[in-house]
């Protein structure tokens, strides 16, 4: 315990999923936490979207752990918006140092030639702008508070490898990838570490849904259950997702001292996806 211990953390896409888990995680392992989420739906989404109450519910959990925690009901794609959030959050607990950039989405799958312009500007918008909008609204504070700090960035297995249909999806988590090294450059001098995470299908409400069923299942009834069969098929180990919980923890390494010399990296939690 206390691997994080005194500092603290800001996390987008926090009200659920593997925001609200990487919330959780941090402040088990002693950070407070700045917890920011849109909590509303976004044009192309083809699943449920957070509410402004699941973010509320991610605070109760962090309270529960004797952590301090402050939400902000917020669009990253605002960026003045995402700013004023960061200055109210830090001007709370004094500092920041940990950065999980996680906010994203997934929508229509289309091959490129069908694609909206709304599919493409919104995936771009969300995925891609959003997180230059989180480091570029967090790196002054953690460069002024002296302490060096953490980012760590949200990506997907989908940031290494192309899918079909997914074209807008898989462009903004291969540029991620770009954003991150070059980041990691500009920050070393600050002592400010910056890497992304690439996991497989994750069991939130972004993958669990009939949206992504259609997309393993081409025929036949839409269950978890065979989206699951099909789904293990990607990967190496026996398993058809990992956790939000897997996830965390691999943030959580990243994001506390342990990993104090890994910068510029991409790190899958994949279940040997890649391999295959």
């Amino acid at each position: 315990m206390g691997r994080v211990e005194g500092k603290v953390a800001f996390i987008t896409g926090a009200a659920r999923g593997q925001g609200r888990s990487h919330a959780v995680r941090l402040a088990e392992e002693g950070a407070d936490i700045i917890a920011i989420d849109i909590c509303a739906p976004i044009s192309g989404m083809q699943y449920e979207a957070a509410t402004y109450e699941d973010l509320v519910e991610t605070a109760s959990l962090i309270k529960k752990l004797g952590k301090n925690v402050f939400i902000c009901q917020v669009d990253v794609r605002d960026f003045e918006g995402l700013r004023a959030a960061i200055e109210e959050g830090v001007s709370m607990f004094g500092r920041l140092d940990i950065v999980a950039a996680n906010a994203g989405i997934t929508s229509v799958a289309r091959p490129t030639e069908e694609l909206l312009d709304s599919d493409w500007q919104d995936m771009i918008d969300v995925n891609l702008t959003g997180v230059w909008h989180t480091i570029k609204a967090s790196v002054p504070h953690m460069i002024s508070g002296g302490n060096g700090g953490s980012i760590v960035i949200t990506s997907s297995i989908a940031g290494m490898r192309p899918y079909k249909n997914l074209s807008h999806y898989v462009t903004t988590k291969h540029g991620i990838i770009g954003l991150m090294k070059a980041s990691a450059l500009e920050l070393a001098i600050h002592n400010i570490r910056v890497n992304t995470l690439h996991p497989t299908q994750v069991y939130t409400p972004m993958i669990i849904n009939d949206a992504t069923y259609k997309l393993f299942l081409r025929s036949g009834e839409l269950t978890e259950d065979r989206f699951a069969e099909s789904s293990k098929s990607m990967h190496a180990l026996p398993v058809p997702w990992v956790e939000p919980i897997d996830v965390s923890n691999a943030l959580l390494f990243l994001a506390s001292d342990e990993s104090r010399f890994i910068t510029g990296i991409t790190l899958p939690i994949d279940a040997g996806a890649m391999l295959k």
